[in-house]
């Protein structure tokens, strides 16, 4: 049974909701009647300019202002959600860094710099489990829950065979054994929360334009084709899937 059509009323926590991929799983989100609630974050108004205007516009979605990689932040975004609501049904993180300023995909070993590679490791790979660790009493419930988290088929270590991109390839792959471990853990203390990660294709947003003039047309997903996609794998998905690793068709990708 989907997960959607069980529920009669859906919290839902999108993170990392400014723009892209994230501001797309807002309006999907909204868009579903059962939700009732949707919580999203955000870092810098500045680029967050769409997503502040569905605020206005809807009373259903509630924002908040934070940093996820800064564990104090969050822990007190998560405090604001446990004060409006007592449990969460879907959590999708989409926080990801490919490149940013002089911060860019390294192609070879003499690129790589300590402090960069830490950036990746900061931003694609710490933000998911600080939220395992703080969300599982919102998601300790007795309707099944999800937490996905938006990975990247580039960080599987079986599937690589073109080398290059250290830091991106590297913090993914972090971030796909920390999911897969607290998988693990939650499947002991929150059995019926689902816990996944995705990889949703080549996207047409801000992180990939530098990247896509290789890439065939038919293979550069819009944000709505893409967030379609993973709603569709997401709905779908089991107990017996928690800790497992997705790609935008629904097909399992190796770690």
């Amino acid at each position: 049974m989907a997960l959607f059509d069980e529920l009669a009323q859906v919290n839902a926590l999108v993170v990392g909701a400014s723009q892209g991929i994230g501001l797309g799983f807002v309006n999907q989100l909204l868009a579903q009647p059962q939700v009732t609630t949707l919580y999203a974050t955000y870092r810098q108004p500045e680029t967050a300019a769409a997503l502040l205007n569905l605020a206005e516009q809807s009373d259903r979605l509630r924002l908040l202002q934070i940093d996820v990689t800064q564990e104090n932040q969050l822990i007190a975004g998560i405090q604001q959600i446990r004060q409006q609501t007592p449990q969460l049904h879907w959590v999708i993180n989409c926080v990801g860094i490919l490149h940013e300023g002089d911060l860019q995909p390294e192609k070879a070993l003499r690129q790589i710099d300590p402090e960069q590679l830490l950036r990746y490791f900061q931003v694609n790979s710490l933000p998911a489990i600080l939220l395992a660790k703080h969300l599982m009493p919102l998601l300790q419930h007795g309707d099944r829950s999800l937490f996905a988290a938006i990975s990247a088929k580039i960080g599987s270590i079986e599937d690589n065979r073109l080398g290059g991109w250290y830091g991106y390839r590297a913090s993914k792959a972090a971030l796909n054994m920390l999911m897969k471990t607290a998988a693990i853990e939650y499947s002991r203390k929150s059995p019926k929360t689902i816990l996944t990660v995705l990889h949703p294709g080549t996207t047409d947003t801000k992180l990939s334009q530098p990247f896509q003039r290789q890439v065939p047309p038919e293979k550069l997903f819009s944000v709505e084709r893409t967030v379609t996609q993973l709603v569709e794998v997401m709905t779908h998905l089991s107990e017996a899937d928690s800790g497992r690793f997705f790609s935008w068709d629904g097909s399992p990708i190796p770690w």
